[in-house]
This record gives C-alpha cells, sequence and structure tokens, in this order.
C-alpha cells in the first residue's frame, strides 16, 4: 500500500509541476510568512497538547465521515480545546484536499499541519501557498537527500517539520538531519498494524529539548494519561474525534481529569 502511494504521488507532483512551475510557485512565496508558531503550541509546560487531526477516510478504515465540513470540525475542534490542527490533503486514499487546509486555518486561530505523503520540497511550498504553518515528513518514504531537502525548504519558509518515525532507526535519522518535533506513529505504514508500546521503546532515545507527538492508536482517556506519563508533549488523534457523533465532547471524554 505505501509503495502504491509513493508512486502516485509521485505523479501527482509531477503533474502539480506541469500545471504550476516551481520556480513560478518560489515567486508567489516570496514575501511568505508564517504567523502561528506550530511547536510552541504543542510546548505548553506541564500540558498534553492535542493536535486534532481532519481525515474523511483512510486506507484502514475506509470512510470515517461522510458528511465532511472541515470548517465546521476545525472551529468544534478548536473551541474544544486542540492546539493544533492536522489536516489531511491527500485525495485519493484519505479523501483530503488542499482546500480543506486553507480553508481551516481561514477560519481558526491555531496552526495548522498539512499531512500528506511529501516526498519533494514543491509540496512544502505548495503547503506554504495554501496557509499551512507546518508539514508532515514521513521519514520511511524519504532518503536523506529528500529529507534534508525538504527540511531547508520547510525551515526556509518558517514552516515547522513533524518528522515521523516508526523505528528505532528512523529515529536516529530524524535525530542526525535535525528534527526538532518528532512524531512517533504506532501505525506501521506498510502493513497497518499498530504497536502501541512504540512510544515507550522510543521515547528514552529522544534527545532532550525535542518535542515528541504521539500518532495514531489513541482511541480513550487511558491512551491520552499513558502518552502523558511517558513524556510525549501531543497526541495526534484522528480517527477516534472523526468517527464520533459528538467530536467536541469526544475531546473532552478523551482529556477528562487532564
Amino acid at each position: 500500500m505505501l509503495d502504491e502511494i509513493v508512486r502516485r504521488k509521485e505523479q501527482e507532483v509531477a503533474e502539480a509541476k506541469a500545471r504550476l512551475p516551481f520556480a513560478e510557485l518560489k515567486a508567489r512565496l516570496a514575501r511568505h510568512a508564517v504567523e502561528r508558531n506550530f511547536r510552541a503550541a504543542l510546548e505548553v509546560p506541564g500540558k498534553l497538547s492535542l493536535i486534532a487531526e481532519l481525515k474523511r477516510k483512510s486506507p484502514s478504515r475506509g470512510m470515517l465521515r461522510e458528511r465532511f465540513d472541515p470548517v465546521s470540525l476545525a472551529q468544534t475542534l478548536e473551541a474544544a480545546g486542540a492546539a493544533a490542527l492536522s489536516v489531511l490533503t491527500d485525495e485519493p486514499y484519505f479523501g483530503g484536499h488542499l482546500d480543506f487546509l486553507r480553508d481551516a486555518k481561514q477560519f481558526t486561530q491555531i496552526p495548522a499541519l498539512r499531512k500528506d505523503f511529501i516526498l519533494d520540497p514543491y509540496q512544502v511550498y505548495e503547503a506554504a501557498l495554501y496557509e499551512a504553518d507546518a508539514v508532515l515528513l514521513i521519514v520511511r518514504i524519504l532518503s536523506d537527500a529528500q529529507l534534508a531537502a525538504c527540511l531547508q525548504a520547510a525551515q526556509g519558509l518558517g514552516l515547522e517539520p513533524l518528522v515521523e518515525v516508526h523505528a528505532e532507526e528512523e529515529l536516529a535519522r530524524a535525530v542526525r538531519a535535525g528534527a526538532r518535533v518528532i512524531g512517533i506513529n504506532h501505525r506501521d505504514l506498510d502493513t497497518l498494524t499498530m504497536d502501541s508500546d512504540l512510544s515507550a521503546r522510543l521515547m528514552p532515545k529522544v534527545p532532550a529539548g525535542t518535542v515528541v507527538v504521539a500518532e495514531s492508536g489513541v482511541q480513550t482517556a487511558e491512551d491520552v494519561r499513558r502518552m502523558r506519563r511517558l513524556g510525549v508533549h501531543a497526541v495526534l488523534v484522528g480517527e477516534a474525534l472523526m468517527t464520533a457523533p459528538d467530536p467536541a465532547a469526544k475531546v473532552r471524554e478523551l482529556f477528562a481529569g487532564m
């Protein structure tokens, strides 16, 4: 599945470059500035922050939310206490769109992450054009050269890279590349299986001063409490919120007593 997604994404990027050449995209962003600090929103002393994800469907679960209004959902989740938003922009596999990112950003006051399969600095500039404050970089699908190029592009634009890992070797690569915000994804992107103990194994190996986000598999209040005990700074929650009849009530349930 992951190989298939990457091949399709490479084609999408080539098509996007044909529609809007990279030089023109860069020119449009010549005076770009990021107004919302993604890292600072997560790094709150004594508090576990929530990154609330807007995701219509997923390869592992299928359709999550038939009635999907990104603006209404973003506003609801912000009011419920989300520190930041994660917006899926991949269309074929997750039902996302770049417009969802811009719309969610324009009608809220919290930072927004572009969550997609980013392979090329072009996509980082594209994220900035659609008003992202941060971008997801998945170590597993990037060579060291690609990772470095995407990190450099993000930092040049003022976007915060959330560098995602799923294994100790990937964590080491992220650290070598200079990642300041690392996401530990409990879901293996190759097999889609969950490893709920991954954060516990990797947290001792994360350098001090790094902001850590636990991703995938956070479904209950006990999951949230466990992540807090491990010392992560934030949890990224998507499916539990998108499948809930009342996403705000689900946030209150997850963070009860926190």
